[in-house]
C-alpha cells in the first residue's frame, strides 16, 4: 500500500489563541516529519500585526523539551524543520488561502474549525470548510473544542485508536495509506484501526492495513444514516482520529448540507483527516 509522504506542510493562522491546538498539530507532525512548515496570515486592508502575532515554534519546542530556551532558528532548521512565515492582505481569505495552496502544493493543510452547526453555519460559513473544498489536498481539520491528539502543552502524541470509514466509492486506499503513514510518521508501536462500512455486510469492500508489529485492525459494519453511524462509532471506540476519503461538493443538497465528510466534522470530538479521492 503507498503511503503518500509528507514534506511539506501548511497552516493558515488568525492569531488567535483558539488556533493554538491546530498550530500544535501542525508543527509536531512537521516535527515528526521532518518537513517544511509555511504559516500564513491573512489580514485586512489596514490590519498592523506585523510577525510578532505569529505563534511561537521555538516557544513551543523549548515547552515540549525538544530544544534549550537559548536556542536559535538555526537549530530549528538542525531539527529538519524550515518555518516560513508569511502575510496576505484580502478581502476574501478563502480565495487568497486557495491561491497559496495552488502554487505551493503542500503535502497537507492543518486548519482550525469552529464546527458551527443550523443556521450559525449559515450566517457565519465554515472557512476551513471551504478552504478544504479550494485546496484539494489532504487536510486535517482540528475543532478548537476538541483537545485533539497533540497535547498543546508538551508535545505528547496520543493517537492509538483510528476510525476510517470506508465504501466502494471513493475507494478506501487512500484514506487508509493517509491514516498508516501518519501513524508510522510518529512512529506509533500500537495502533488500532476500525474500518467502518455503513450498509450490508456482503457489501463492504475489502480493505487492509500496512504490516506493522503492534498495529491491528477491525471491520465494522453498521447499518442506518451514514454520518450517524460515522459519529456513534467515533464515540463508543473514544477514536482520537477520523480519516475519510472525499470527493468533494457533488450536487445540490452537497452544496446546501455540506459533504459528508463536512457533516461528520461539524459532530466529531477528534480531528478529522480528510483525503481526496485518488
Amino acid at each position: 500500500m503507498y503511503l503518500a509522504p509528507i514534506t511539506s506542510l501548511f497552516h493558515p493562522t488568525d492569531f488567535s489563541r483558539s488556533n493554538g491546538g491546530a498550530f500544535a498539530h501542525a508543527l509536531r507532525i512537521a516535527l515528526a516529519a521532518k518537513c517544511d512548515l509555511s504559516l500564513l496570515h491573512v489580514g485586512q486592508r489596514g490590519e498592523e500585526h506585523g510577525f510578532d502575532g505569529f505563534p511561537s515554534v521555538r516557544e513551543h519546542l523549548t515547552r515540549w523539551g525538544v530544544l534549550p530556551a537559548e536556542a536559535t532558528h538555526h537549530d530549528v532548521t538542525e531539527l529538519g524543520v524550515r518555518v516560513t512565515k508569511s502575510q496576505k492582505v484580502s478581502s476574501d481569505p478563502v480565495e487568497a488561502i486557495g491561491k497559496y495552496v495552488a502554487e505551493h502544493l503542500p503535502d497537507l493543510v492543518v486548519l482550525s474549525t469552529h464546527q458551527r452547526q443550523g443556521l450559525a453555519r449559515i450566517r457565519r460559513p465554515a472557512v476551513a470548510e471551504q478552504i478544504a473544498r479550494t485546496a484539494r489536498v489532504r487536510t486535517l481539520f482540528v475543532p478548537r473544542r476538541v483537545n485533539g491528539f497533540v497535547d498543546a502543552a508538551s508535545g505528547a502524541v496520543h493517537l492509538k485508536r483510528i476510525l476510517v470509514p470506508i465504501d466502494h466509492d471513493p475507494r478506501p486506499a487512500a484514506a487508509i495509506g493517509a491514516a498508516a503513514g501518519l501513524a508510522r510518521i510518529f512512529g506509533l508501536g500500537e495502533v488500532h484501526f476500525t474500518l467502518l462500512f455503513v450498509g450490508p455486510e456482503h457489501e463492504c469492500p475489502s480493505a487492509a492495513i500496512p504490516e506493522q508489529p503492534g498495529w491491528t485492525r477491525e471491520v465494522v459494519c453498521e447499518d442506518g444514516d451514514v454520518v450517524e453511524a460515522i459519529l456513534n462509532a467515533s464515540d463508543e471506540r473514544e477514536a482520537d482520529l477520523i480519516v475519510m476519503a472525499t470527493h468533494g461538493h457533488d450536487g445540490f443538497l452537497d452544496a446546501l448540507r455540506g459533504t459528508t465528510t463536512e457533516r461528520v466534522l461539524r459532530g466529531a470530538k477528534c480531528p478529522l483527516l480528510a483525503v481526496p479521492a485518488q
